[in-house]
């Protein structure tokens, strides 16, 4: 199965190319370049593999949460070419990502992702890794000190991934019991792994409303 997986939920861009045993996953930035970087890369990557766009059979792409401009980006370009080759289009979501990346290192337990939501905030879920990664409870928005209260006093094992946990790596490093992962950037492995699962119209997750409409309310205010 030719499959293109697409991540630009957080600062970093990245792409994964799947055809049968082939394989191409790269980091194009990590600094916000998603505009840029995301097409010529997506590009370099088919010729690589002597493939072009109409050979794709599933396109898989992180619908969020992570940073606004960053998902407009790559589900505009995912739609684009789902159009264009008539691929089928797989959402996924950038916390599922980080267990499923996490399950693959080997890591097993409890486990919550985090990603980093800017503005003092997380987006985050809980999984339980064993045999299968298994969702407990829906994604969210959290302050980071909230958080790592919640699990500081549950006295749960418990292990943290995300860009978000890096950015207040402090704060979750202090938790009794619990273990800092380093896997900051959902990856395109798992991705390209989820590519089986029913596609259809993808939509984004945002979790709250985009930094501009919030800046503009909090202007607006008398």
């Amino acid at each position: 199965m030719r499959v293109l997986a697409i991540e630009t939920a957080t600062t970093a861009c990245a792409i994964g190319l799947g055809d049968g045993e082939r394989r191409v996953v790269r980091l194009l930035a990590s600094d916000r370049r998603h505009v840029e970087v995301l097409a010529p890369g997506i590009v370099a990557a088919l010729g690589d593999l002597d493939l072009r766009a109409r050979d794709l059979e599933r396109i898989v792409v992180d619908r969020g949460p992570g940073l606004f401009t960053g998902l407009r980006v790559g589900l505009a370009t995912a739609v684009a070419l789902a159009d264009a080759s008539g691929a089928i289009l797989v959402g996924v979501t950038s916390l599922e990502l980080l267990a499923h990346g996490a399950h693959a290192l080997g890591v097993r337990g409890s486990l919550v992702a985090v990603v980093d939501g800017r503005r003092g905030e997380v987006f985050t879920q809980r999984f339980e890794l064993g045999d299968e990664v298994l969702a407990r409870g829906e994604p969210a928005v959290e302050r980071p000190r909230d958080l790592v209260i919640a699990w500081a006093t549950n006295g749960a094992t418990v292990t943290f991934v995300g860009d978000g946990v890096a950015r207040y790596r402090a704060d979750f490093a202090a938790v009794p019991n619990g273990a800092v992962y380093d896997l900051g950037v959902p990856p395109v492995e798992a991705a390209l792994a989820l590519a089986a699962r029913e596609g259809g119209a993808v939509t984004p997750l945002y979790l709250r409303e985009a930094d501009a409409v919030a800046n503009f309310s909090t202007r607006d205010r008398p």
